[in-house]
Formats: C-alpha cells, structure tokens, sequence
C-alpha cells in the first residue's frame, strides 16, 4: 500500500511541476510531507541518511558557491566578461552562443557544472541585454553544455563523483574515457543549438557597432574586493580538483571558501545574502525526499532488480540498456539520487563482464545520467539552479519550453554515446 501511494504522489508532483500551475516549490514541499504522512519515509531517512534523505553535500555545494557568487557580484565582475565577450563576437548573438557554450563546457569540466551556471548565468543574462536579444536560448544551451561539459572529468558532474567512488576510478579514468566522447559530443550539440534557435539569434547592425562603444573597465568596481574574490575562487577550484587526494568534499571546501571570503570581504551580510537562491535550496530539499521515499519503500531497487534479472551475463545488452534507461530515468528524477540507487547494481553485473570490456557498465551509467539530465528541468541540479537564477531576474523558462530542446539534445548525446560504447569496448 505505501509503495503505491509513494509512486502515485511522486507521478502526481512530477505531473504539477510539469503543468506548472503551482509554484514547483510548494509542489515539492508538499510532496515531501505526504511522503513523511504515508510513512514512506522519516526524519532518520530523510535528514541523515546519506541513501535515502537530503544530499546535504549538493544542498551546501551550492549555498558556499551562491555566497562566493554573491561576493563577486559586488565587484561588477560578470560585468566585465560580459562586455569583453561580446566584443570578441563582434555583437554577433550567434558568435556570442558558441562563444559562451564552449567556455561553459570547458569550465564545467574544470569545476563542477552547478558552479559554473552559478557564474555564468548572471554574466549571460548582461551579455543578451547588451545583444539586444532574447536570453532564453543562451541559458538553455549553457544548461545543455554544462552537463555535456561536465560529464567529461570526475568533479565536473556530482554523479561521477558517485560512481568514482562506488567504482573505485581516478580522475585521470573520466579524463580517457569520458572526454573524447564528450568533445565529439560538443562538435555536434553547439551547430544544432545555434540551428535550433536561429530565429532568435538575431540583432541590428545598430545593435553590433553600439557594443564596440562600451567601456568594460568602466564595470570594474572595487578593485581590492576583486582580487580577494579571485583568490579565494582560485583556491576553491584547486580544492575541487584537489578533493579525493585531500579527503574533503567539494561542500565543505566551497563552504570554507565562502566564510574565508566573508570573512575578509568586509561586506555586510545582506550584500551577499540576497544572492541565495533558497527557493531552489528548498525545492532540491523537497525533491531529495520525495525520491529518497521512493528508495526507502523498494520503488527504485525494483526497477534495478528486475534490469539486474534480464540483462546479467549480456554485457552488450546490458550496457544498451543501461545508457538509454539511466538517460530515460535521469529525466524524470534527478540524476544524483538515481545514481545512488544504480550504483550497487552495476557493481553486481559489472562483476561479470570479462576483463577485456574494462568499466564499461560505469561508463554506460556515467553517459546516460549526465546526458539524460538534460532533458527536463528536474533532470540535474544545474538545470534547477538556471531556472531559479533566470526566474530572479524575471525570465520565466517553463517545464515544456526545457523539454522542447532539452529532450532532442539528450537523444542527439545518446546517439553519440552508444556507437562510442560499443565500438571502443567490444
């Protein structure tokens, strides 16, 4: 009975938040006490256990990093890059998208993708008021390529960091067999997004020549603020990249990061409060126990037992079915909890596939979860920081304005992702 009613009042809150006709917050709070009222879950599973309750290292993740963002926006940092990066795509909005995108991928590989949509939707929101343009394309795209982007290292999507440490894989793992994949992956997304969104990738010849007119330095505030802000972010991305050497988990050191930078910024806490996005810390909350409910009454190990059942022993069947439903499920729930749950899983059939297919079932999951968290706004934590960001500078992206790019960007990485696992592994 509780099983049921968890499924249904899961089906029901993904169905609100797709219509859009409640605020997706409140749908996920809600759905979150009728899970704590059906006794789906509890305050032990849902607030301490690491399995099944709140990811609390995502949750602090992303507080530290707005704090650090929140600091920087003080500087008129974002300001500046902005100005500098439409005058190297000569105001071109078109120049400007593969201009952001590739700086997106490349930054979310070397950080993580939630903290580069951090820094960088502030900036690109600057960029399109400039171009005289719609911003709505240029989110979605560095949405699309943060996740492609950061699928490419261990840091640079949370579930890698998941499977790194369930797998036993090293960086340098991710870095030969994920990225190639991924720079190919880029070569084909970044033409289709600047074909899918063509009929706004337009401006005025008045639009280009005022760009070249603006003064970036002029947007330079602080100059002092600056250079502490730079150096504490240096030393967060060293200590993200340092972190399974060090034993410390990107939260704590971007929560480190965020005090060290109070603590010297000299900034009163409602300078860089006011940059939190707590809404979207409360609907991740929400949606962490929603599916953490969902794990506790055996929802999800059904579904892992029965994939279990039908494809041990086929390590070509088994990676097929793997990319393609870790991409399909990572849709609809997020792709930290659903990796959480698969993980044990591949360990099992991974445990049977003969020495010369290597980690293949790791890097079917590792594919379809990252990609497949493109496809809806709820895919992947930095799909939900954008949207929040965007809804706070007054730019509404609904659920099925995602979909509508979302999903063909995810069926074109896909694509991509199986003849790659196929052909290298077998």
């Amino acid at each position: 009975m509780t099983l049921s009613l968890a499924i249904a009042i899961f089906v029901l809150a993904y169905v609100l938040i797709a219509t859009e006709k409640i605020s997706r917050i409140a749908i996920a709070l809600g759905g979150a006490a009728a899970m704590f009222v059906i006794g789906a879950t509890d305050a032990d599973k849902a607030f301490y256990s690491h399995e099944t309750g709140i990811d609390w290292n995502v949750i602090f993740l992303l507080l530290g990093m707005m704090i650090i963002v929140g600091v920087i926006h003080k500087t008129g940092l974002f300001e500046f890059l902005a100005i500098k990066a439409i005058k190297v795509a000569d105001g071109s909005p078109r120049k400007a998208l593969v201009f952001l995108v590739i700086l997106v991928a490349v930054a979310s590989a070397i950080l993580d993708n939630v903290t580069t949509i951090l820094l960088a939707v502030p900036m690109t929101i600057i960029v399109c008021k400039q171009l005289n343009v719609n911003p709505i394309p240029f989110l979605l795209s560095e949405v699309f390529a943060s996740n492609i982007g950061g699928a490419s290292t261990l840091v640079g999507d949370p579930p890698n960091i998941i499977i790194a440490s369930r797998a036993g894989l090293s960086f340098n793992d991710f870095l030969i067999h994920m990225a190639p994949l991924v720079i190919v992956a880029m070569f084909v997304i970044t033409p289709m997004l600047v074909w899918m969104f063509r009929k706004d990738l337009v401006n005025t010849p008045e639009d280009r020549a005022r760009i070249h007119e603006i003064d970036e330095f002029s947007y330079l505030k602080n100059p002092e603020l600056l250079k502490k802000s730079l150096a504490v972010l240096s030393l967060v991305v060293v200590g993200f990249l340092a972190h399974s050497a060090i034993h410390t988990e990107p939260s704590v050191i971007a929560l480190l990061g965020a005090g060290l930078l109070i603590a010297i910024s000299g900034l009163k806490p409602v300078d860089y409060i006011q940059d939190v996005e707590w809404g979207t810390l409360v609907f991740f909350a929400g949606l962490f126990v929603m599916v953490g409910a969902l794990v506790n009454v055996g929802a999800l190990q059904m579904l892992s037992d029965y994939l279990s059942e039908q494809v041990a022993g086929k390590p070509e069947l088994a990676t097929g079915v793997l990319l393609v439903l870790s991409a399909v499920v990572s849709a609809i729930v997020d792709n930290i909890p659903y990796v959480a749950t698969m993980s044990p899983v591949v360990a099992d059939l991974s445990a049977a596939v003969p020495a010369q297919h290597g980690d293949v079932l790791w890097w079917a999951l590792a594919f379809g979860a990252d990609f497949g968290g493109n496809a809806t706004i709820i895919g992947a934590s930095a799909n939900v920081v954008a949207i929040g960001l965007a809804a706070k500078a007054g730019i509404k992206i609904s659920f099925w304005k995602f979909a509508k790019y979302g999903i063909p960007v995810t069926i074109v990485s896909i694509a991509i992702a199986a003849p790659y696992l196929f052909i290298r592994y077998f």
